[in-house]
């Protein structure tokens, strides 16, 4: 299977190389698929149309596929590729890929303060512009939440719903307040297995994958239940009631039909895909999502019915999973000098602005923000919440991360699909992490 993938890879690497720009001598690789894509093309876009820009300067884009994404980073990496200049970072993978890496003076910072600017740091050095942000969203139906909030005979059903799946009546509250518990009753009443009145099938799109990102989406409801990766003395601490009682409520949502048959098969663009036709209530899902979903052109069914909110409260506080996603230079970069200038012009207000306006998802400093925040509320709304909510777990930023994350996953998943059961997976992924991180 790992073969197979690498096989894969290399043939879309390839593709990407012939497809792209003849004239460009500065190749960047970026995070496939979603708006980071879409904003780093129009960034060089931009970029290649100043005028005075030489040839040897013009920059092209390159994509992998998501799955494997970090492993034949790091394979690349460390094989000394040449395919390009700029890669890829995140604040989970800096300790992981800064041997392989060279460090960068960002010359023209404009955008970005300190404290964003550390999540590209590793050993106190800089080793990347910190381009996008990302953290969970509760999106919300707000027609639906609406009309559950006013509707008598709707707050009727909410309260049975509720005595049955908690022993006690529950009414529903606004978004912003939900606990955990509420965000189940609301995914169970809007979902037609459960309630034949519901007017959409779903109640909520889980995003339940075996996929490492997946993991970073439930490590909300994980962390809101007491649950982390390391104690303060170092020792893994997995196989805990908060960890159990996460993946219970993700498992219990799904059999009761809650969100859809496939989300086993669900990430970020499928579970997108759902949310906007339209058939499911609710949606916890990374920020990146917020331009799309909330577009009319590109989501119409939904268009002027998202709402907002941060993730669930549980009995340990309100929480998000905070990571930076950024471009660093390749130490093996054969156009080290073409490739500086545009990492330098990544950290303008300019490109910053381009680049947020074009679907990402920066955090930027307060006096850049304010000059696109009426076409991105959204990116207002991140910065909070990675001030109040955002958390990163213990043990998230060591050189085996990505890896524990893998784990998470595979067993994790195996757990949902009801291929283990939850007592195998928590020890199976003790019994890793104890050796990964070590």
């Amino acid at each position: 299977m790992i073969r197979k993938s690498v096989m894969s890879f290399a043939a879309l690497s390839i593709a990407a190389v012939f497809a792209s720009q003849a004239q460009a001598n500065v190749t960047v690789l970026g995070w496939p698929g979603g708006p980071e894509e879409t904003a780093l093309r129009k960034a060089i876009e931009i970029y290649n149309s100043k005028s005075g820009l030489s040839d040897n300067d013009k920059v092209e884009a390159l994509f992998f596929n998501r799955e494997g994404f970090w492993d034949k980073l790091q394979s690349d990496l460390a094989a000394g590729t040449t395919e390009f200049d700029i890669n890829l970072t995140a604040t989970y993978s800096l300790g992981r890929y800064s041997p392989y890496m060279e460090p960068i003076t960002l010359t023209s910072n404009e955008a970005y303060d300190d404290k964003v600017l550390a999540t590209m740091q590793y050993q106190g050095k800089q080793y990347g512009v910190p381009t996008d942000l990302s953290l969970h969203f509760m999106y919300y139906r707000s027609d639906l939440i609406d009309q559950l909030l006013s509707d008598d005979d709707w707050k009727k059903e909410y309260r049975a719903i509720a005595k049955k799946t908690f022993g006690k009546e529950m009414d529903p509250v606004n978004p912003q307040n939900w606990t955990w518990d509420d965000y189940k009753v609301t995914a169970l009443f809007f979902a037609k297995k459960q309630n034949r009145k519901s007017p959409v099938r779903y109640g909520t799109v889980l995003q339940m994958k075996n996929l490492l990102f997946n993991m970073m989406v439930w490590h909300s409801a994980a962390k809101a239940y007491g649950g982390n990766w390391l104690d303060e003395s170092g020792n893994v601490v997995v196989n805990s009631n908060g960890y159990r009682s996460a993946l219970e409520r993700y498992k219990s949502l799904y059999d009761a039909g809650s969100s859809p048959k496939d989300s086993l098969s669900y990430e970020y663009a499928e579970a997108n895909a759902a949310f906007g036709a339209g058939q499911a209530a609710t949606m916890l899902q990374w920020n990146a999502a917020a331009g799309d979903l909330t577009d009319a052109s590109k989501n119409p069914t939904i268009a002027g019915k998202v709402g907002i909110a941060p993730p669930p409260q549980g009995p340990n506080g309100r929480f998000t999973h905070v990571h930076g996603l950024g471009f660093g230079l390749n130490k093996a970069s054969t156009n080290k000098e073409g490739a500086r200038k545009f990492l330098n012009w990544l950290a303008t207000a300019e490109a910053a602005k381009a680049y947020a306006l074009a679907g990402g998802n920066p955090a930027l400093r307060q006096n850049v923000v304010k000059d696109v925040e009426s076409q991105r509320p959204d990116l207002k709304t991140l910065g909070e919440y990675a001030g109040k909510y955002g958390f990163v777990m213990n043990g998230g930023t060591s050189g085996n991360a990505l890896t524990v994350y893998e784990v998470q996953a595979r067993e994790f998943t195996g757990y949902w699909a009801g291929q283990q059961s939850l007592d195998h997976a928590l020890e199976n992924t003790e019994k890793s992490m104890k050796e990964l991180l070590k």
